[in-house]
């Protein structure tokens, strides 16, 4: 690896982590450099996942105050959270790559609507008001399924979460934020150790990603809400389809 590589999976690390810390989407950052330099869909999101796990961590002990009265929807949730997340990460190592190679180009698609998409989502949960704060009997079936998409591929995880976070919950939207930060740490981190246990990251990249995230982590947390949301959602969208554009002129 030369270094202006090692640098670009960097930076694309710290705007990862960042960005999750904020909303989600982190890996269409880092996953796209993977791509760019050559690594293979599968290995680059095994490496990515196996990063981003410590940054989502990061920002959840950043949003630690947020989290205070919220021990029973951590309990109920991150349950769920955990088993989609073994799902999902059996799902990548078990089924053929090229399930992975077909289906990943739409994923991201999706990805990018939902970015597109974050304002009217935003606006449509803010006008909602539930009566039950628990979220009611389908929101452990939501955490389950959106764990099962975040350890299979992580991309918009913490976008579909919020919005199912947002409208079953009646909380302010910055305990919400702590919340899915904590649930996506739970996914991100479970599909790690199966990873490392059970595939062949590439190393360095996965340290890369880490020390990136990390930082990106903490500060995305911090300092991140000053960032401007139109110009952060053009540019996931922009590298999201360009991850996608990659895929399919490899000859997926």
């Amino acid at each position: 690896m030369e270094l202006w590589e090692a640098a670009a999976i960097l930076l694309a690390g710290v705007a990862a982590g960042g960005i999750n810390a904020i909303a989600g989407s982190g890996t269409l950052f880092t996953f796209p450099v993977l791509l760019a330099l050559g690594y293979p869909p599968i290995t680059a999101t095994i490496s990515n996942s196996i990063g981003l796990a410590p940054g989502t961590l990061t920002g959840a002990i950043t949003y630690r105050r947020e989290l205070a009265g919220q021990r029973t929807r951590m309990l109920r949730l991150g349950g769920m959270a955990f088993l989609g997340a073994v799902t999902g990460a059996m799902l990548l190592i078990y089924l053929p790559p090229g399930v992975f190679e077909a289906v990943v180009p739409f994923m991201i698609g999706l990805a990018c609507v939902l970015i597109i998409l974050q304002p009217r989502i935003t606006r449509w949960v803010r006008s909602r008001r539930p009566a039950r704060r628990d979220g009611g009997p389908l929101l452990p079936l939501g955490a389950y399924v959106t764990g099962t998409y975040g350890g299979y591929f992580a991309a918009a995880q913490g976008i579909i979460l919020m919005s199912v976070l947002g409208t079953a919950l009646d909380d302010d939207l910055q305990r919400l934020n702590a919340l899915k930060n904590l649930l996506t740490s739970i996914v991100n981190s479970t599909a790690a150790v199966f990873y490392i246990v059970l595939a062949e990251p590439a190393w360095p990249v996965v340290g890369l990603i880490a020390c990136g995230t990390i930082t990106g982590g903490y500060l995305g947390a911090r300092f991140g809400r000053r960032l401007s949301p139109a110009a952060l959602r053009v540019c996931l969208v922009v590298v999201g389809m360009s991850a996608a554009v990659q895929i399919i002129m490899g000859g997926v």
